[in-house]
């Protein structure tokens, strides 16, 4: 049983979308003198809106496994943009909280990553953005 849609490539079309975008984020912090890559970016912007996250936590929420977690956070606790602090009752587990250093560069950083996607989406309107997020929660839940 073949469907007209097993000839759409729409994951090549995702994963080349995906590869632009970060492409063109990592050039923008690049330029703008930012010590960062866009997947320690990626981290800093969770646990900024989650502060006292877990490493399990944030593993699970950016799709990564536990060691590249662990040592992306390495980085970001070397560079002094986060702090573990030993989770309370278990002290093999950790919490993650930006330091003053950290909220500044996410604050300067911020407004790059605003505007790269609002390049990205460039004259799609709202009714576009519905129908992208449909489509691609629609996708998401045939691999739930």
């Amino acid at each position: 049983m073949t469907h007209h849609s097993d000839q759409r490539a729409y994951f090549f079309k995702i994963d080349t979308t995906i590869k632009k975008i970060r492409n063109a984020l990592q050039k923008q912090l690049n330029e703008a003198g930012f010590d960062l890559t866009v997947d320690q970016w990626v981290l800093i912007d969770h646990i900024f809106r989650k502060q006292g996250i877990s490493q399990n936590e944030l593993a699970e929420l950016t799709f990564k496994d536990p060691p590249t977690v662990t040592r992306i956070v390495d980085l970001l606790e070397k560079k002094g943009l986060v702090e573990r602090n030993p989770a309370v009752g278990d002290r093999r587990k950790f919490n993650l909280f930006l330091t003053e250093k950290g909220e500044k560069t996410y604050t300067e950083a911020f407004p790059i990553v605003a505007e790269i996607r609002y390049k990205g989406w460039g004259d799609l309107d709202e009714e576009d953005y519905q129908h992208f997020v449909r489509i691609m929660d629609s996708i998401y839940k045939n691999f739930t």
